[in-house]
């Protein structure tokens, strides 16, 4: 993973020696973690009370590019002391892949923060949004034409420009110099030639694959199962035969087909991979170490999942563990009785402030909004002259290219707009009530439950400290049962207690 630092100071009592003095502890974090820094964004005598800073709106518009996974900040006020702010610019690094994380403070997130996200998370999972709508819709309708949606074009096809209705589109057609390598690979993997045999051979060869770079096993084996070579185009789910030009034939394509299917092993259990939702949440009273998830497998063959004392695992700290859905369960109950009535409505009004102040400060979007305006006002203008008379021609080929212009204006507002979570207060307190009285058994809802309301648990040997995201004053949990099942406990003995705090 790559991060970057945000190092900010005002102007109030602080010079560049605090961004020094923030570099070196932000540097010396990353030394700690083993963490890559690849850059640094430094706003000087800037205040955080409002979001108008410089390279921090650079590092927003930076983090849409894969250039990192991460941020750190010395504390998390240097990031927003407005909690809004905090809030939506962390709900758009999300959406990007990238976290923002402290130097000096345990927690991640500050508290209100993460309430707002998490419901907006949490909605995401629940509602679609009419406008990604439209553009599923659209993408769609463009794979059924057999046009290009955008992307890599697959190995032995080049992407062209086409018009259709006046608009410009996109299409796949035969790459005469790559083809022919397509039609070799799969005539070779139908004559049983292995994976890696045709790696091989095509690197010697000095091929390249769509992204100009050597072949590798894994993007082989997912090309010759694409339908494209045999001119179906996709879209999801969804196949659309005889759209594209087809490079192989459909029987060279089958034969393949059941080579791969001969590797494939026989049919057995595939392990389930088991979520720790306290991860980063839980701790260790005794050593203040963090608790993390482990598992393991008896004589018998079942699988047990604990939380581990950090300190137990360098020998520091004898912290027993604990059964993983026992402790969970217990938390998401507590969690479940936080959702009052009252707590329901609060949230809801904050979620609904933010979107609303998300959507209304797009600077992009008030920018596509005003371009697209004033590009409707060129067409109807040149329409207008269309009907004189006056250089027919041009004015036809002007035209074309301001549609094309709107078809492209459109597409980008629609992409901006669903950065941006449009909510009716009805739909979250909906949403809200559903985890309250409904099933928690469902990992989206005990996800979204726990990030909305844990800020850190300590576990003591007869008690659980929970401390919560709202509200000031942490609650004890008695678990005294503790030390009964955190060893050698059988799988009829976790069920037992996983079903005390089973879902009301």
């Amino acid at each position: 993973m790559n991060f970057v630092i945000y190092p900010r100071y005002s102007s109030y009592r602080q010079n560049e020696t605090s961004i020094e003095a923030q570099l070196k502890e932000c540097y010396d974090f990353c030394k700690r973690n083993s963490y890559t820094v690849v850059g640094e964004y430094i706003d000087r005598a800037t205040s955080a009370k409002t979001d108008n800073r410089p390279e921090f709106q650079r590092m927003i518009a930076d983090s849409s590019k894969g250039l990192f996974q991460a941020i750190i900040v010395y504390q998390l006020d240097r990031f927003a002391r407005n909690r809004y702010d905090s809030a939506t610019y962390k709900a758009k690094l999300k959406k990007n892949g990238v976290r923002v994380l402290s130097a000096k403070e345990n927690i991640s997130d500050d508290a209100s923060g993460i309430l707002i996200e998490s419901v907006l998370e949490g909605m995401a999972e629940y509602y679609s949004v009419e406008l990604g709508q439209k553009v599923n819709r659209n993408m769609r309708l463009n794979a059924e034409r057999g046009l290009f949606n955008g992307g890599f074009a697959p190995l032995g096809y080049k992407v062209v420009d086409v018009t259709i209705d006046t608009y410009k589109k996109k299409k796949l057609v035969i790459d005469p110099l790559t083809a022919p390598i397509v039609q070799e690979i799969f005539e070779m993997r139908a004559n049983n030639t292995t994976i890696l045999d045709i790696v091989d051979y095509l690197n010697k060869k000095g091929y390249k694959n769509s992204k100009g770079k050597a072949f590798e096993d894994h993007s082989l084996q997912t090309m010759l199962s694409n339908k494209r070579y045999i001119g179906t185009n996709t879209y999801g789910e969804e196949e659309f035969p005889n759209t594209i030009p087809a490079i192989i034939s459909e029987e060279l394509f089958n034969r393949v087909q059941v080579v791969k299917d001969s590797y494939k092993h026989s049919p057995g259990k595939a392990k389930a991979k088991d979520e720790y939702l306290l991860t980063g949440k839980l701790f260790c009273s005794h050593c203040k170490s963090a608790m993390v998830g482990i598992s393991g497998s008896s004589k018998n063959g079942n699988t047990y999942y604990y939380y581990i004392c950090n300190g137990t695992k360098k020998k520091i700290c004898n912290r027993k563990n604990v059964p993983k859905h026992y402790i969970e369960n217990i938390v998401i109950e507590k969690c479940r009785e936080l959702l009052t009535k009252q707590n329901i409505e609060i949230i809801a009004n904050e979620v609904i402030n933010v979107c609303k102040k998300e959507s209304n400060e797009s600077t992009l979007l008030k920018c596509l909004e005003k371009q697209l305006k004033e590009t409707n006002s060129s067409i109807e203008n040149l329409m207008k002259a269309f009907e004189k008379g006056e250089n027919i021609d041009l004015i036809n080929s002007r035209l074309n290219v301001k549609r094309s212009e709107v078809e492209e204006l459109e597409n980008q507002i629609i992409t901006e707009k669903m950065k941006f979570t449009n909510l009716s207060k009805k739909h979250i307190v909906y949403f809200l009530s559903k985890l309250k009285h409904g099933n928690t058994d469902t990992l989206t809802s005990r996800k979204t439950l726990i990030n909305l309301f844990i800020n850190k648990i300590y576990l003591h040997d007869d008690k659980a400290t929970i401390i919560f995201n709202i509200g000031s004053n942490p609650i004890n949990v008695d678990i005294s049962l503790l030390d009964a099942i955190s060893s050698n406990a059988n799988k009829n003995e976790l069920n037992l207690f996983s079903s005390k705090f089973s879902s009301p």
